[in-house]
């Protein structure tokens, strides 16, 4: 059942909900039919990317809010399944005709998992604290626009921007959006408080985190009583796990060439979904040698974008040719821009003097970035370009030396964040260093016009960032689920950042 199921919805035009996934554990870890009902009150679900701490608001990464948001944290909108934004803890809100002022209505009764009532007093210190020191994490700018937050009574609060601003009510539906008790704050390194379904019972770092469902959850309760993330480092090792029965779902499947084990068997069900995620081939643009636009163009005309696709991930995915997926409103293809033509590539290293170079490729230890880049590399030679692959502990060590230290000169990611563009292409300080000032004035001004013309003008930001050869994105990454058979509710496509567990059952 959708979460949407959960809310009142009092705005006709705001559609239905949330991604969600999951596995199983204990007393539904035996064979399916097997299982009794009253059995079949756990689920666990494998994953390969562990979180190195809870507390993502000065933490990089997507692991961590993959893990919370939805689960433990909640914000006062969410995104649903299409893409679209629909109410959670608020139960509707207006916009002023300037599209500057959002008056929001919360639902009443909510509590925290500590017992403290959320309020609209908490949302004011929630998005005044991201725009603290508190918070850390590069993702705070997208709170910059706000000017004031007003509290009107428990459940009415007025958020106030600074100017209109299409895309602030979209993020606040990722971390940056979510809802903190004040209290609750003290050490969210280790413990989380929110005001979602699960509390975290326990976490083991690297190897699992075991959730329980709430008794007092404001919302419809959770379809089983405890959810066990459990973190795997090798691929085989999640599909060998789903066979002897320690886990019941593996998301967002790392390696598609074993899915054939799988297909045909009534005991298992695949799911080929979409993702907002991009593979991004980073260049760093602050760094010798990509800090030549001849450079990253001739990695641009260097890599086969398709046979990478068909070759590492058996040609699941989706080739953009630019920074953006086809679920977002300024998506166009953009694959023409740097066709597959490595005599251009060469005629660039040339201009550039670069023949015959070496590079240094940090590969973080992910299944995805393990098989693209053995493939990237033998079209890089054939160029001239000598890369040498370097592993790096993904997510500790990657985090520290590429994300923060920008110490790196080509790497590879899956960039999940929803609409993220901005957020890696308008920050120079970001670890992709792109000098953002021929796009800075045009997203300002994207931003604040209308529908149109924040359409319009988000895509020649776009075109810009791919016409600069910022970075490679080689495709957008598919979500491909295989669970068990009577594992229900498990929607097929990732469009935010947040696992929603709740909605996962039995049959």
């Amino acid at each position: 059942m959708s979460r949407s199921k959960k809310i009142s919805l009092s705005l006709a035009a705001v559609l239905a909900t949330t991604l969600a996934l999951t596995s199983c554990s204990a007393g539904a870890g035996e064979s399916s039919g097997e299982s009794t009902d009253s059995e079949k009150t756990a689920v666990t679900v494998a994953l390969t990317g562990p979180p190195v701490n809870l507390d993502f608001t000065t933490t990089a990464g997507s692991a961590i809010p993959q893990a919370l948001m939805a689960n433990v944290y909640e914000g006062l909108v969410q995104i649903n399944q299409d893409g679209e934004l629909e109410p959670l803890l608020a139960e509707s809100w207006t916009v002023s005709d300037d599209r500057k002022t959002y008056d929001f209505k919360l639902h009443p009764d909510v509590k925290y998992s500590n017992g403290a009532d959320f309020t609209a007093d908490d949302v004011k210190f929630s998005i005044d604290r991201v725009k603290s020191d508190a918070w850390t994490s590069s993702v705070k700018d997208k709170m910059e626009v706000v000017d004031s937050v007003n509290v009107v009574s428990d459940t009415e609060v007025q958020v106030v921007l600074a100017q209109p601003s299409n895309a602030w009510l979209y993020d606040m539906a990722t971390r940056v959006g979510a809802m903190f008790d004040e209290s609750g704050i003290d050490d969210l390194a280790t413990k989380a408080v929110g005001t979602g379904p699960f509390t975290v019972e326990s976490w083991k770092p690297n190897e699992s985190m075991d959730m329980a469902a709430r008794d007092n959850y404001w919302g419809e309760a959770p379809k089983v009583k405890t959810a066990t993330l459990k973190y795997f480092a090798d691929v085989t090792a999640t599909t060998n796990a789903l066979q002897s029965g320690d886990v019941d779902v593996v998301y967002n499947m790392q390696a598609p060439d074993l899915l054939s084990t799988f297909e045909g068997n009534d005991e298992y069900q695949i799911l080929d979904g979409t993702s907002t995620g991009e593979i991004v081939l980073s260049m760093n643009n602050k760094a010798a040698p990509f800090n030549d636009v001849k450079m990253r163009k001739a990695v641009m005309y260097a890599i086969d974008r398709e046979a990478v696709m068909n070759a590492a991930w058996n040609g699941k995915g989706t080739l953009v040719g630019g920074p953006v997926p086809p679920t977002d409103p300024y998506y166009e293809d953009l694959n023409d821009v740097y066709p597959f033509d490595p005599a251009k590539a060469k005629e660039l290293l040339k201009e550039a003097g670069s023949e015959n170079l070496d590079i240094k490729f940090t590969v973080p230890t992910r299944p995805y970035a393990t098989a693209i880049s053995e493939i990237v590399v033998a079209q890089l030679k054939d160029v001239g370009i000598n890369a040498t692959i370097e592993s790096s502990e993904f997510p500790a060590v990657w985090l520290d030396e590429v994300f923060t230290k920008h110490d790196y000169q080509m790497s590879i990611i899956l960039a999940v964040e929803p609409r993220d563009v901005l957020t890696i292409f308008n920050d120079p300080d970001y670890y992709i260093g792109y000098d953002n000032s021929k796009i800075k004035a045009e997203a300002a001004a994207a931003d604040k016009a209308d529908e149109a013309g924040y359409v319009e003008g988000m895509k020649k930001v776009v075109r810009t960032i791919v016409d600069d050869a910022a970075a490679d994105t080689l495709f957008v990454f598919p979500n491909t689920v295989l669970a068990k058979a009577d594992v229900t509710g498990i929607p097929a496509n990732a469009v935010s950042e947040g696992l929603d567990l709740s909605d996962i059952g039995w049959k």
